[in-house]
């Protein structure tokens, strides 16, 4: 599963500067965003039941905690290239858009708030690709711009997380992976509430996950997309060889025993017709 050919790419390309990560992570840590991962988790569970295979890979580490518990799959690595000591569940060093690992070795890809960091989320994907096995799967966690939550990104500041990512769609995400050559297997919005960080608010509006799942579904602050590597068959073509390698169109029938009789027959009538003419 470790590619040991590639190398990691160590000179950033861009990318969000390693300290917004760490500030995402301590986000992460107070009410709102212990609320959302709770959330992220269950609906992590639910799909990750269903995923078989015999590699599982998580690209990026936000929680120091285990999301990936409720997969069948017995391996399972968590790849950072950002972590900061804090956690101790990074088993792989890499940057999500040079992961040091094989192609074609890997069933199911977890991707949790990772694109909306990143400053060239296509090369992620690519990634995901190259090292995604044939209809292996891959599961991104995001935030959802048409949301309460993209609301206050856009009437506030900008800055600090997770406010200071870049929001996009999960039809955006299913977009994406289309081009990539990627079914959409699942589109699931959740955690329906406005970005709040007091408790006693938040639990009173927890009557809006139920009424959101119901009337709204997509005006979740996050969201989850399932996409499936799309194999390509090829159906081979078998030329028309011409039988024993005659130059007759084998569509044209050879011709039978009674028509060589009959032609023979009347070569035979032409000769005693032309002898009496002749005497």
């Amino acid at each position: 599963m470790v590619s040991r050919h590639k190398p990691t790419n160590q000179k950033g390309n861009g990318r969000v500067e390693s300290r917004a990560k760490a500030a995402l992570r301590d986000w992460f840590q107070l009410p709102l965003g212990q609320q959302l991962a709770a959330r992220e988790k269950e609906e992590l569970d639910k799909v990750l039941v269903n995923l078989f295979g015999f590699h599982l890979l998580q690209v990026g580490c936000l929680l120091n905690e285990d999301i990936l518990s409720a997969s069948r799959i017995l391996h399972r690595v968590v790849v950072d290239g950002d972590a900061d000591g804090t956690t101790t569940l990074v088993a792989l060093n890499g940057l999500p858009d040079a992961l040091p690992i094989d192609s074609d070795s890997v069933d199911v890809v977890v991707l949790h708030h990772i694109l909306e960091f990143e400053y060239n989320p296509h090369e992620v994907l690519r990634e995901v690709d190259r090292i995604l096995v044939p209809e292996g799967h891959v599961v991104i966690i995001g935030f959802n711009p048409w949301s309460w939550w993209g609301f206050r990104r856009f009437l506030r500041s900008r800055s600090g997380p997770p406010w200071c990512g870049r929001f996009r769609s999960a039809w955006r995400m299913r977009d994406w992976l289309s081009l990539l050559g990627f079914d959409h297997e699942l589109s699931r919005w959740f955690f329906f509430r406005p970005p709040v960080q007091n408790e006693g608010v938040m639990r009173r509006l927890e009557v809006l996950e139920r009424a959101g799942e119901r009337w709204w579904p997509f005006w979740g602050g996050a969201f989850l997309v399932v996409g499936k590597k799309r194999v390509i068959t090829m159906t081979p073509i078998k030329p028309r060889w011409r039988p024993n390698g005659g130059l007759m169109d084998p569509r044209f029938g050879k011709p039978s025993a009674g028509s060589t009789s009959s032609r023979a027959h009347q070569q035979t009538k032409f000769r005693i017709i032309n002898r009496k003419k002749c005497e």
